[in-house]
């Protein structure tokens, strides 16, 4: 069996699609999407602690990490864009079906490819990503306000997206023991938002973020109409999202199995061991009560 992880790419509708795997081809596939201003690479730690069980598929999206960069004329940089790319890069690698882990941006990208095509969806793990506006915390005012009034707010939103100090923070968070951090996780994604035209896409994705908060509804309602197999993870530390957020999923789906770490936005910064283990073992009654199944390899 392969579990060390690979670091591959597909063209996908013109657009090459870095992505990491681990673990044998044909096992039951665990899809993981990334947050804001991550990549695939936040997910190390769990293709490091689960290849052993399960074929673990982390994409980056267009703009992020190491996939291309088309520009804005050209891809519109909006979560339903993204989320039809993602779509597409699922068809490419050979998912027919995967239980989806989404942390952040990964919520409003995965909420889409799971109403658009629920079949292939056998499990949700959340991690630190909305579906209610009650979840959205104060940090949230200065975004509202840039959703109202792009022009009279674009300098403050760059300043919150760009900043050290705001990445550090996104990490961090109110967490009381901050040297359990490893302060190359913000430096990375700082150089990262550094690059020339990133900050214009990320502040057009920001932007679109509005639409997320407008499809809130349709995403509860398709939780309680569905009521798919839910594990949620959340990071207590997290200044972003707010701590009332897992029950509200809950609330969604009363048999959803919710857990509070003691962590931040990205727990797995801090509870790789912990996570991996909730997850392989959510994986594993789903894996056993008979809905979910096996993926054909398709190598790039």
């Amino acid at each position: 069996m392969v579990t060390r992880t690979r670091y591959r790419s597909t063209v996908v509708d013109g657009l090459t699609v870095f992505y990491r795997e681990a673990g044998a081809p044909d096992a039951p596939a665990l899809l993981l999407l990334h947050g804001f201003p991550s990549s695939s690479r936040m997910f190390e730690p769990l293709l490091d602690r689960l290849a052993d069980r399960f074929r673990l598929i982390a994409p980056d999206y267009p703009g992020f990490g190491h996939s291309d960069t088309p520009s804005r004329a050209s891809y519109p940089y909006t979560f339903d864009r993204i989320a039809a790319t993602m779509s597409s890069f699922v068809t490419a690698v050979g998912l027919e079906h995967y239980l989806l882990y989404v942390q952040d941006y990964g919520g409003p990208v995965g909420f889409r490819m799971a109403i658009a095509d629920p079949d292939r969806l056998h499990g949700l793990v959340v991690q630190n990503a909305v579906a209610h506006d009650s979840g959205l915390g104060p940090l949230w005012a200065t975004r509202r306000a840039f959703w109202q009034d792009r022009a009279a707010h674009e300098a403050a939103i760059r300043e919150n997206i760009l900043s050290l100090a705001a990445i550090r923070t996104r990490h961090v968070g109110d967490d009381p023991d901050p040297e359990r951090y490893d302060p190359d996780l913000w430096a990375d994604e700082h150089a990262f938002l550094s690059r020339p035209g990133m900050i214009d896409l990320q502040a057009d994705l920001m932007y679109d973020y509005r639409s997320n908060v407008a499809s809130y509804p349709v995403w509860q309602d398709w939780l309680r109409r569905t009521r798919p197999p839910l594990l949620v993870v959340w990071g207590r530390h997290d200044t972003s999202f707010e701590i009332t957020e897992p029950a509200a999923y809950r609330s969604d789906v009363p048999e959803a199995e919710v857990h509070l770490l003691d962590g931040g936005h990205f727990v797995l910064d801090t509870h790789a061991d912990e996570t991996a283990a909730l997850v392989g073992t959510f994986a594993g009654r789903v894996l056993e009560a008979g809905r979910w199944g096996h993926n054909v390899s398709r190598e790039s």
